[in-house]
């Protein structure tokens, strides 16, 4: 397995991210170190929140909850994934897959003997998050969840598995905005849409995750000033835009060029969303276990994303714990809420904590 590191001089004069690097060496199925990165802040002794970030990102997303979290008392617990950040990338696709996330997590885990954890997992986040406490349930004491998942669909029509099986061998790569076009309308079939952004991901050698980050959070920037950042991505001239966003800088700084970029471009293909997916006996066996966890479970839920919309409702449906439990649609939250609504989805974390009791 071969693995790289990002230099650490790409992560200087980052805005807003002034937190200290704590780094776990893990060993892989095949023997291999990977180094696995994460942010520790606040009261030692206080109630820790494990915050998960998903693709494309890391844990600069939580930046802006961090302080609001810590001054109420919680320590924090960022980890960035393998293949993001400033954890060591794993550089063939071959390596990253939803099980070996879950595995190389679980041993950071174990490593780091954190317990009576609050997870609070997005996106990936959520995905990955939730498996582990399926395997470390002891660990765990609440678990709050935002636009995420735990995906298991195995009545998926042959129909549809053909025709996604076809646009991903056939289909010609999508453009950024016709990837863009498509993801909003990801919650009106059964995984045509996000098989736009999975070809997208894995098809776009140097995909500009910068970019599409700025693009999706900085709303205020104009129409000419996206199409000239981009055109100086597209000529290889990406450092000497003037068009760049601190944002879009912090966001691309874990990829100093597109060999760093195998994780975020491998993983949406990862996502169980058809039948015949391998991690299908997992996810079924992690629904039996949700269908018995009485632990306090938490659903707060952006109202406009696409992409996991609707998603909260079986968790608010079957998980035991998440009876009788305030559940929250955060209105105009986004798909990355970290960003877009920090603030209430930090105040909504803290008031669950604290309001719901630890089980002994």
């Amino acid at each position: 397995m071969k693995i790289l590191r990002t230099p650490d001089e790409c992560f200087d004069r980052l805005k807003d991210y002034p937190f200290e690097p704590n780094y776990t060496v893990i060993k892989t199925e095949c023997g291999n170190d990977i180094r696995i990165h994460h942010i520790d802040e606040g009261p030692k002794d206080g109630p820790i929140i494990l915050c998960m970030h998903g693709q494309p990102v890391w844990s600069y997303l939580y930046r802006k909850m961090i302080p609001l979290l810590t001054n109420a008392g919680l320590r924090v617990i960022a980890p960035d994934l393998p293949g993001y950040g400033k954890s060591d990338k794993p550089a063939s696709r071959q390596d990253y897959s939803y099980q070996s996330q879950v595995n190389w997590m679980g041993r950071w885990l174990q490593l780091n003997n954190f317990h009576d954890l609050n997870l609070f997992g997005q996106d990936w986040g959520g995905l990955i998050g939730l498996r582990l406490i399926v395997d470390q349930p002891d660990q765990f004491s609440r678990v709050i969840i935002s636009n995420t998942g735990l995906p298991y669909n195995p009545e998926v029509s042959d129909q549809i598995i053909q025709q996604v099986k076809d646009f991903r061998d056939n289909a010609k790569t999508p453009t950024l905005v016709e990837m863009g076009e498509k993801l909003r309308t990801s919650d009106q079939d059964e995984g045509l849409s996000f098989a736009y952004w999975q070809k997208y991901c894995w098809e776009t050698q140097d995909m500009p995750i910068g970019f599409m980050m700025s693009s999706f959070l900085e709303r205020n920037r104009s129409k000419w000033q996206l199409i000239l950042d981009l055109l100086f991505i597209n000529c290889g001239l990406k450092n000497f835009s003037p068009f760049r966003t601190e944002l879009g800088k912090a966001y691309e700084a874990p990829f100093p060029s597109k060999t760093y970029k195998i994780g975020p471009r491998a993983m949406p293909s990862q996502v169980p969303t058809l039948s015949n997916d391998p991690s299908l006996e997992a996810q079924k066996k992690a629904w039996e276990f949700y269908e018995t966890f009485e632990k306090p479970f938490l659903c707060a839920f952006s109202d406009n994303d696409p992409v996991t919309k609707g998603l909260d409702s079986k968790f608010i449906k079957v998980v035991p714990g998440a009876k009788e439990q305030s559940h929250t649609t955060v209105k105009q939250g986004g798909h990355f809420i970290q960003e877009e609504k920090p603030e209430e989805i930090s105040e909504i974390i803290i008031n669950f904590i604290k309001s719901t009791p630890q089980e002994v």
